[in-house]
């Protein structure tokens, strides 16, 4: 019997409105969705994104993956969750699973692809792209992130300023995610390079409770929220 196929699905941001036609198309006759949920909760900001556009009978399971820098951890999760889909997609069903923003930027769903291709390497995958939050969060600031010969660069803060020192000599603006745990490290860092003022706060882009900070404006006595990110155009003023 022939696999089926697994849809790597980009949902966007975090509105609706910004799924591709792509996307919908697929979502509109897939009959079995699976979404990534940290193993301390039951709820998935993706699916609620596509929840609109599933049909009546299709089943949506949530595969947890724990929130953890232990590879070993990790590695077994990514195992654990390639073998459902795999039980699924075995019986020549095809599935979707849904990710936040773009499949191949920052998610989930690159580890399981490659644990699918490592454990069954003939299990068709197909990638949809979709909107990242980046570009979202440029859209809603009214920042451009490049333009004629400017570079920019997307790096993680998840490990503090680390990335940001190493990148900001080499490239025109920045596009910094997950920054969220270390803010505070950050943003003195900017403060430092002087570029505190050339920087943007976007968090929950996309969705009704979005916020949007410009430089000295942030509340530096609060955390921003998960679904945050900076923009810094240093070529700016």
């Amino acid at each position: 019997m022939t696999a089926g196929t697994l849809y790597g699905i980009g949902a966007g941001p975090g509105d609706p409105q910004l799924i591709t036609l792509k996307a919908l198309e697929i979502l509109k006759r897939i009959k079995f969705v699976f979404a990534a949920s940290s193993t301390r909760n039951t709820y998935s900001l993706a699916v609620g994104i596509v929840s609109p556009f599933l049909g009546e009978d299709v089943s949506v399971e949530l595969v947890g993956f724990p929130m953890t820098h232990n590879k070993t951890e990790l590695r077994a999760a990514w195992r654990d969750n390639a073998r459902k889909m795999l039980k699924h997609l075995r019986k020549g069903k095809d599935a979707a699973f849904v990710t936040l923003g773009d499949p191949t930027t920052y998610s989930t769903f690159g580890y399981i692809m490659q644990t699918i291709r490592e454990t069954d390497p003939d299990v068709p995958i197909k990638i949809i792209p979709g909107i990242t939050s980046y570009q979202a969060a440029a859209a809603a600031a009214g920042r451009v992130l490049a333009e004629a010969a400017e570079s920019f660069t997307v790096v993680s803060g998840a490990m503090g300023a680390k990335g940001l020192e190493q990148i900001v000599d080499h490239t025109d603006n920045v596009v910094m995610l997950k920054i969220y745990k270390r803010f505070d490290e950050i943003m003195d860092t900017l403060d430092r390079l002087e570029l505190g003022e050339k920087s943007v706060l976007i968090s929950r882009c996309g969705l009704s409770n979005e916020e949007i900070s410009f430089g000295s404006h942030y509340d530096n006595g609060l955390h921003p929220p998960y679904l945050s990110l900076l923009i810094i155009n240093k070529m700016k003023g």
